[in-house]
């Protein structure tokens, strides 16, 4: 009788997932009509993506360098953090969502400039290019639809996009009467605060929902979490007290720019919290 050799198990760590059907785009280009689609490079690469355990794409996702090999572009990481909302998993959406974030930050950077109006103006530039693509992340996860199929296709035009929509708007604001500053004053004493004030009684009373805020406002851009830690541990904006630290002295910047970090911070807070708490 012949002998059979015994089959040898090998173990190669964790069990790699399923490889799922990658869904197409449905925005449509404005010139013909056409959907949009990802580069086939792109496609690819999200099918061999798709199969990995889930701590090993995470681990790829980390890598910088565009020339290793392990690289995954920002585009395949968007297609993952939207399709996060399908695996009914929070934490790892989190996940996903923190290496994004960091991108995007270091797609836009800082002014070299320090203290100085054109520095100042940079600053509220990149902020509010990061502040909108934190919106779109958070509305498309609420009700998916095609705000965020663009960066699947060409991120890096996506983000430049942002950044020159954010440098209008500042200019914008800059030719503002300094009437509206006061607007803005009453606007932050009024639905603010309040949002604020029931953050914290939240906090207080909750410590589930302490530890998921706490994680929120960590993947705030720097100056957005900075003011809501502040603000939630009873820090002012502006007092009228020269001796007194308020968080604009703290933050090295004006009242209305604290003001703006901090309603850009509630609008992405609200929305990722409103989206609910069932994935």
């Amino acid at each position: 009788m012949q002998r059979v050799s015994p089959i040898r198990v090998v173990k190669t760590g964790w069990p790699r997932r399923e490889s799922k059907l990658i869904a197409p785009l449905t925005k449509r280009k404005k010139k013909d009509g056409t959907l949009y689609e990802r580069p086939e490079q792109i496609e690819q690469l999200l099918r061999e993506l798709e199969g990995l355990a889930r701590d090993e794409l995470m681990e790829r996702s980390l890598i910088r360098d565009r020339s290793n090999p392990s690289y995954i572009p920002s585009e395949c990481l968007v297609y993952f953090v939207r399709a996060s909302r399908r695996d009914n998993s929070e934490a790892w959406f989190e996940r996903l969502y923190k290496t994004l974030i960091e991108r995007v930050s270091r797609a836009i950077p800082r002014s070299d400039g320090v203290g100085n109006t054109t520095s100042l103006t940079q600053e509220r530039i990149r902020e509010k290019a990061i502040g909108r693509f934190i919106e779109l992340i958070s509305e498309d996860r609420r009700s998916p639809g095609d705000l965020m199929d663009f960066f699947e296709v060409r991120f890096d035009l996506g983000i430049k996009r942002l950044r020159l929509d954010a440098q209008e708007q500042a200019w914008r604001d800059e030719n503002r009467s300094v009437g509206l500053d006061e607007a803005d004053t009453a606007m932050e004493n009024d639905s603010g605060s309040v949002m604020v004030d029931r953050l914290a009684d939240d906090i207080s009373s909750d410590p589930l929902f302490r530890r998921k805020l706490y994680a929120a406002i960590g993947t705030l851009p720097p100056e957005q979490s900075r003011t809501m830690h502040l603000l939630l541990n009873g820090w002012l904006i502006h007092s009228s007290d020269p001796d007194a630290m308020t968080i604009a002295k703290a933050l090295n910047c004006s009242d209305r720019s604290v003001r703006n970090y901090k309603e850009r911070a509630l609008k992405t807070l609200t929305a990722l919290f409103n989206q609910g708490d069932d994935q």
